[in-house]
């Protein structure tokens, strides 16, 4: 036997270097659930190849060898399992998966995790049981004193054993240690641990664990992704589940928004919820459907478990870490939501198509990059908050603008306000407006009524778009926009089909719709607000060449509505935002008179008072540097 020091914290820690090889001391135990990698290592016992074990009489033919049959949940219950199970479609295969057939034999688990690992597409060249017998004996067969550094992508990374017994900890850190030998462009995957150690429940033995785990890390399926293996990537997912949680979760979001300095300090932990806080046999069904749909659906299960939080919360947080309320939260999610009862309210979350997200986390990634993080970094701290001591503003306070930025696209939010015009200073002029606000996408538009009203909208693209349709006044912009209330009341309105994204079917590859022209008008400089003009709008299609696909770009789906995506748009007559049926803002040419209604696009009630007097306003723009 070998004796080996290891360790890994959830906060960043040391980096760990190595560990000694030695006898053990009798008696040695570890009867922890949870370890970590760091500086203080924990005393563990690797077993060779060659020891032999006893299967526990309610374990499962094949695997339960590192299984801790004490701490399991669930009892095995007899199951009648069909033989043609696996040769079932994909959708059979899910559905069952969502309603945890497989939940009830070991047996069942084990064979379907193996042969669904097997089907995933993945590199050519991609370490297999042999491989990882031959690295395992070569780095852990003989006796001898020397050290096996520990993968650099462990540091900071936490590792729950779940129900795993000393020879499947043992067994878990060999596989990782084994996958940092092999996979070395891992920089950073907080999460692998627990899918190792998830796995090793159900394996026949190390090997079959690692060519499995081998299988998901080298997956290259389009538009899809099992584990993030870099700090980029992983941000880009937390980024991402952001974006999601500002969409589908708005009450839990302006929660965390009122209460957290940082809120993307909060989303960064989603993927820990699932994969180091929840019990194991909540955890355990969550793998089940993330083996056969991907990361998508723990999006899905991410936003329900923080829907569910903000029905727990019945009191105000002043004085307490949201970040480790949630984190207890989760850890205690029996008391609340049964396993079934939660999944099934995951999958009742309309998201948009696996391609939409997946364009969205491309577009985090970029934005990333351009701060500087790069693939090979193991990680970087930034701050995604408006900072209070450098921010002025005539119409908003730092704390409303710190609202306003909380709803924002997090791959903005890495950037600090920066103001592009205002007519206190630039003066109540159009062309004025256009000339300071052209070059910079997407910009923040804020209003201050004569009334002491508050409304404003982001408007995700350049206002340079509407030079692209000649002399006429188009529509432009994406999905990504929307409009919103400071004062009184602060409240968003986001894109009709972010509530009802099952109205926008998405675009087959072979075709590509515009809406039809659809007229509206645009404002007269006249006080009370009513329109003169009838120019005729449009939805140009075009798109700057080499530029990623935007996300939520209209072009992306089907809508059954040809009002509904009118974002915005501006002539010499002045701007609109918003329109179908009405236009949710519009303003004048001399920036003076405005008009505000509901409209199709944005569902939205009147923003202030209808036809209003402009006092201030200004429009904010991103300082990326």
């Amino acid at each position: 036997m070998l004796q080996v020091g290891l360790g890994l914290p959830r906060s960043p820690g040391g980096a760990a270097s190595g560990f000694p090889v030695a006898e053990p001391a009798e008696g040695d135990n570890t009867g922890t659930g949870q370890e970590t990698f760091g500086s203080s290592p924990v005393t563990v016992v690797i077993t060779s190849e060659d020891d032999t074990w006893d299967i526990d009489a309610s374990s499962c033919l094949g695997c339960g060898q590192f299984v801790d049959w004490d701490k399991m949940p669930d009892p095995e219950q007899p199951v009648h399992i069909l033989r043609d199970i696996l040769s079932k479609p994909p959708k059979e295969l899910k559905r069952l998966a969502r309603e945890g057939y497989w939940a009830a034999s070991r047996a069942l688990r084990a064979q379907v995790y193996h042969q669904l690992i097997q089907q995933v597409a993945c590199r050519l060249v991609t370490p297999d049981a042999l491989v990882y017998r031959d690295v395992a004996s070569r780095l852990f067969g003989k006796l001898s004193v020397s050290s096996h550094p520990l993968p650099e992508f462990l540091e900071g990374c936490s590792m729950p054993t779940y129900c795993l017994n000393l020879e499947g900890v043992t067994a878990l850190k060999k596989i990782l240690i084994c996958v940092g030998n092999l996979f070395p462009d891992i920089t950073y995957s907080p999460i692998l641990p627990s899918l190792v150690a998830l796995l090793l429940h159900y394996s026949e033995d190390e090997a079959q664990c690692f060519e499995n785990i081998s299988r998901l890390i080298a997956s290259n399926a389009p538009h899809t992704s099992y584990i993030d293996q870099s700090f980029l990537a992983h941000q880009a997912s937390c980024m991402t589940f952001g974006d999601l949680a500002n969409k589908h979760c708005p009450a839990a979001h302006k929660l965390i928004a009122s209460t957290s300095e940082n809120v993307f300090e909060v989303y960064s932990e989603w993927l820990l919820w699932l994969f180091h806080d929840l019990p194991f046999n909540y955890a355990i069904r969550v793998f089940d459907v993330y083996l056969l749909e991907g990361q998508k659906v723990l999006y899905r299960i991410a936003l329900a478990l923080l829907k569910q939080y903000r029905l727990s919360v019945t009191c105000e947080l002043e004085g307490t870490s949201i970040k480790a309320d949630l984190q207890a939260f989760v850890q205690n999610i029996a008391e609340h939501v049964t396993v079934d009862k939660l999944l099934e309210r995951a999958f009742g979350i309309r998201l948009f198509s696996r391609k939409e997200i997946w364009l969205l986390q491309m577009a985090n990634r970029k934005a990333l990059m351009e701060r500087g993080i790069t693939m090979v970094q193991s990680r970087q701290s930034f701050h995604l908050a408006v900072d209070i001591q450098n921010f002025s503003s005539s119409i908003v306070t730092a704390q409303e603008m710190r609202i306003v930025w909380s709803w924002i696209p997090e791959r903005f939010s890495l950037f600090s306000p920066l103001l592009l015009f205002s007519t206190s200073e630039d003066g109540c002029s159009l062309q004025r407006f256009y000339t300071c606000c052209e070059g910079y996408e997407p910009t923040v538009l804020i209003i201050k009524t004569t009334e002491g009203e508050v409304c404003g909208a982001f408007l995700s693209s350049d206002w340079s778009e509407r030079k692209k349709n000649g002399a006429t006044s188009g529509f432009f912009g994406t999905g990504e926009c929307f409009v919103f209330t400071v004062r009184p009341e602060t409240e968003r309105y986001e894109w009709v089909f972010i509530k009802k994204p099952e109205l926008a079917k998405a675009v087959p590859r072979s075709r590509q719709r515009s809406p039809s022209p659809f007229p509206s008008s645009l404002l007269s400089s006249s006080p009370d607000g009513h329109s003169t003009s009838s120019n005729r709008l449009t939805v140009p299609m075009l798109q700057r060449k080499g530029r990623l696909s935007p996300f939520l770009a209209i072009r992306h789906f089907l809508l059954p509505s040809k009002t509904a995506s009118m974002f915005m748009s501006g002539s010499r007559e002045g701007i609109i935002i918003g329109g179908g049926g009405g236009q949710a803002l519009s303003l004048d040419a001399n920036l003076l008179w405005g008009h505000t209604e509901h409209c199709e696009t944005f569902d939205n009630p009147p923003l202030c008072q209808e036809n209003f007097k402009v006092q201030l306003l200004e429009v904010w723009g991103f300082q990326n540097t």
